[in-house]
């Protein structure tokens, strides 16, 4: 059994079953064979709130910041490479973790070598005649 992070912390997953499918609503006690109802949906939403808000603020913008890392990567390994989407997404990145310089926790010094490595491939890829 492994696990997944979720801002309410480590979740273990069992991958000797099968996953619902996704268009299937699913409820605390698995897939449901019909919609939620409001009230489900209303708890759902409170239970998210409740494991956001007790997750450190650094955390959650550092995803964020590894969100913008992925989207990035994503364009520049099109064929050909979405140059002006990846610049942008660079752009926010660099944006996000420059202005919060010191206050992205323990795992900020990674998150500004992600941002180099990015900025890098870019170049490269620009020089090289991607896009």
């Amino acid at each position: 059994m492994s696990s997944l992070w979720t801002p309410g912390g480590e979740r273990p997953v069992d991958r000797g079953t099968a996953a619902p499918d996704a268009a299937t609503p699913t409820g605390p006690a698995g897939p449901l064979d019909r919609e939620p109802t409001e009230e489900e949906m209303r708890r759902a939403a409170e239970e998210y709130m409740a494991q956001l808000a007790g997750t450190p603020a650094d955390i959650v913008v550092g995803n964020h910041a590894v969100q913008l890392f992925e989207l990035a990567r994503v364009y520049l390994s099109q064929s050909p490479p979405k140059l002006d989407d990846a610049s942008l997404a660079i752009d926010a990145m660099g944006t996000l973790v420059e202005g919060l310089v010191g206050r992205l926790g323990e795992d900020e010094a990674e998150i500004n070598a992600g941002l180099a490595s990015l900025r890098i491939a870019y170049v490269q890829i620009k020089a090289g005649g991607g896009g």
